[in-house]
């Protein structure tokens, strides 16, 4: 019997911290409709899910009670009973009508999760997303790169081209308030979309182990006003089309230091690049990016010749050093 209290007394005090706890497991606040018919389908299950349990769990400690042995002899048998045809019936159609709402719902939900809005004729925005061993590359329709950090506009919808080098492997971008996961696959192009109304920052992350440091391919969406990511984008065209220090500063945080430590003291890569000779070498740079060198990796192919310069006149103009 005391079993049976503290059982009880731990289920009510679980059933009093469900509000709160259930608030820390749904989904973050959707801020792209895609992102909330996820969280519209997330919600919905979950009710059926906390409903199964509770009534699953209360019928077993009601069997517990009702049933328990009390002053019978140990190895006496209890109350036997035998068929239930209106209960049998009754949790065989149950199930076939929760699985088939839940079927119905998310099948309704689906074109406003994979189909994005349609927009009038030039609203659209199209981003290239391309994963790679440890960072998430932007590519936009001026030509304008981006490391790690997506922009774009509020209000209008951003088709993204998801895909990866072939020589790389699976990565999963994934900003949870404005969509799903999806799958960046060498090789193959993949599409999602959002909509992001209010300007603000959105963390993500790759949802995919793929390598050996998975934990440091993060991933920012930055929603801007219209006005302001116009000139973020123009403004970052001019300066690619000389020196961006911008994208150079990008690409040795977003790329490099990952492996290489912030300061080129050595991290996941075996060997420290601090005070080396090599990264005032913008010809030596440009090689091992470009084609790799014993264990690592071609991080920087198909990388155009701006995005290199970008880097190497970066690395020699604030070298790494030593902590």
């Amino acid at each position: 019997m005391r079993a049976l209290l503290a059982l009880s007394g731990s289920l009510l005090v679980a059933a009093l911290a469900a509000p709160a706890a259930f608030g820390q497991l749904l989904p973050v606040e959707p801020e792209s409709p895609n992102a909330e018919a996820i969280r519209d389908s997330y919600v919905f299950v979950s009710i059926f899910v906390v409903a199964i349990f509770l009534l699953v769990e209360g019928l077993l400690i009601a069997f517990i009670v009702r049933y328990r042995r009390r002053n019978r002899e140990r190895f006496e048998d209890g109350v036997q009973i035998h068929g239930a045809t209106k209960l049998e019936l009754a949790w065989t159609a149950f199930p076939v009508v929760i699985l088939f709402a839940i079927g119905a719902f998310v099948l309704a939900q689906l074109p406003e999760i994979r189909d994005p809005p349609q927009a009038r004729a030039g609203d659209e925005l199209e981003i290239r997303v391309s994963g790679r061993q440890f960072h998430w590359q932007y590519e936009y329709p001026n030509g304008v790169v981006a490391i790690d950090r997506l922009r774009a506009p509020a209000g209008i919808p951003v088709r993204l081209v998801v895909t990866a080098p072939e020589e790389d492997v699976i990565h999963s971008w994934w900003i949870p308030a404005l969509g799903g996961k999806i799958d960046a696959i060498p090789g193959r192009v993949n599409e999602t979309w959002l909509l992001a109304e209010r300007p603000g920052t959105y963390p993500g992350q790759c949802a995919e182990l793929c390598g050996v440091q998975p934990a440091g391919m993060l991933a920012v969406a930055e929603v801007m006003e219209e006005e302001a990511f116009d000139t973020w984008l123009s403004t970052r065209e001019a300066e690619q089309s000389e020196v961006s220090m911008d994208l150079g500063e990008e690409t040795w945080q977003g790329v490099c230091a990952k492996c290489h430590g912030l300061g080129g003291e050595g991290g996941v890569a075996p060997r420290s690049i601090a005070n080396s000779p090599l990264l005032a070498d913008a010809e030596t740079v440009e090689r091992i990016v470009r084609n790799g060198i014993r264990t690592m990796p071609a991080v920087g192919a198909g990388w155009s010749d701006e995005h290199v310069r970008a880097l190497t006149t970066y690395l020699q103009e604030n070298p790494p050093g030593g902590s």
